[in-house]
């Protein structure tokens, strides 16, 4: 216990006494994370599924506390429970969206050495594959090929070295189109929250 107390202690000292950074930085990043997502104004009855999902990104600071990020992200996003009729009445459910996102976003780093930050702004994803995990098939046609929204969230990094940080943080998507391509009913719109943990390197 005494151990891990210590270790706690060194982690939080390290993030509270790291570098500032600089106008002009540039900083790349890696990470992996869980995703929740569901469907939003659609079906009652759906329920959150849990996938992954894996990122590259980097960084460019206007000043010490802003920045701009942009990053690729193989995202996965779907629902459970969620009841769908294929062209013979058949009614199927699960169903798993895997998306190439590119998010932009406005960073706002803050505290004591700028180590939390928020982000805030857009993201894009492009359907890479659609599946229905009741009988794995490629359900790819019904759905719409592009997915947009709003992309939000909060984190902070712990230095390690003087030009790499771990970091942890809380990601946000709310869509705002339908991920069907043709829906007579409510709009089905992709939600996706996630926590995600990766590195981040100076250059």
């Amino acid at each position: 216990m005494k151990k891990l107390l210590l270790t706690l202690i060194t982690c939080v000292s390290l993030s509270l006494t790291g570098q500032a950074q600089e106008k002009g930085l540039i900083e790349v990043m890696g990470s992996a994370g869980l995703n929740i997502s569901n469907v939003s104004n659609a079906f009652d009855n759906t329920k959150s599924d849990f996938n992954f999902n894996a990122a590259v990104g980097a960084e460019y600071y206007f000043s010490d506390r802003w920045g701009i990020k942009a990053k690729i992200i193989l995202d996965q996003k779907g629902w459970a429970d969620g009841f769908v009729s294929d062209e013979f009445g058949t009614l199927i459910t699960d169903f798993r969206l895997s998306y190439t996102t590119i998010p932009v976003t406005g960073v706002l780093h803050f505290g004591r050495s700028d180590n939390w930050y928020l982000h805030f702004g857009g993201y894009v994803g492009f359907l890479n594959d659609a599946t229905a995990l009741a009988n794995d098939s490629d359900v790819s046609e019904a759905f719409s090929s592009t997915d947009f929204g709003f992309n939000t969230g909060i984190g902070v990094r712990i230095p390690i070295s003087d030009q790499a940080k771990i970091f942890f943080e809380y990601d946000a998507q709310s869509g705002l189109n339908d991920v069907f391509k043709e829906n007579n009913g409510e709009a089905a719109r992709n939600g996706r929250s996630s926590i995600n943990a990766g590195i981040v390197f100076s250059l």
